[in-house]
């Protein structure tokens, strides 16, 4: 049996989420415990779809379009003179390759994005554009994308997922020592009731 590794090579990690999965990784995890089909990923299309047949000694297939149709990459452009700086779409973007601050115009790292059009729901200024991207060709099995930008993809998603964690786990800690701070408040609280009835 191929690697988790293996088969996460042969996804292009345009992180969309198409697949019905969080993300690349959790998509190649699926494949490898057998719960998720060889075919669900629309932007790797044909190319991924032969890919992992081949890796897995299976029959290749056509591409389930339930999940999507297969197209040529396109990356998100923000219309600047329109965007709040709302961060919504900072906070959609799993790769973090949009920047920008609270009610500030936010910017898209073309260079970074995979075109996954998760910043395209939750803008409330609808101010987000897809345009095809300038792809070169490359020397990869993809049409638009290379390794070495599957690559930075990958390694960008984990560390967003990380830095969300560290975050997540500072929250948790601060809503932890108030709920102490809170329980002391309260025992002193009736700590004098009792001084002032007694």
């Amino acid at each position: 049996m191929p690697t988790l590794e293996q088969i996460d090579a042969c996804l292009p990690q345009t992180q969309c989420t198409k697949c019905s999965y969080p993300g690349c990784l959790e998509y190649a995890q699926a494949i490898h415990d057998g719960k998720a089909d060889i075919n669900q990923c629309p932007p790797g299309g044909d190319v991924t779809i032969n890919l992992l047949a081949e890796l897995l000694d299976r029959p290749g297939k056509r591409l389930n379009t339930d999940f999507g149709q297969h197209a040529r990459k396109h990356i998100a452009k923000i219309i600047e003179k329109d965007c709040i700086g709302c961060m919504l779409c900072i906070n959609a973007c799993p790769v973090d390759a949009i920047i920008g601050s609270t009610k500030m115009m936010h910017t898209v790292i073309e260079t970074e994005c995979t075109g996954c059009e998760l910043c395209l729901p939750p803008c409330p200024m609808d101010c987000i554009a897809m345009i095809p991207a300038d792809t070169r060709p490359v020397q990869s099995p993809w049409e638009d994308y290379s390794y070495l930008s599957a690559n930075q993809a990958r390694v960008r998603r984990k560390q967003r997922l990380r830095r969300l964690s560290v975050n997540q786990g500072k929250k948790n800690n601060l809503k932890a020592r108030q709920n102490v701070d809170r329980k002391k408040v309260i025992a002193a609280a009736i700590e004098r009731a009792r001084m002032k009835a007694g």
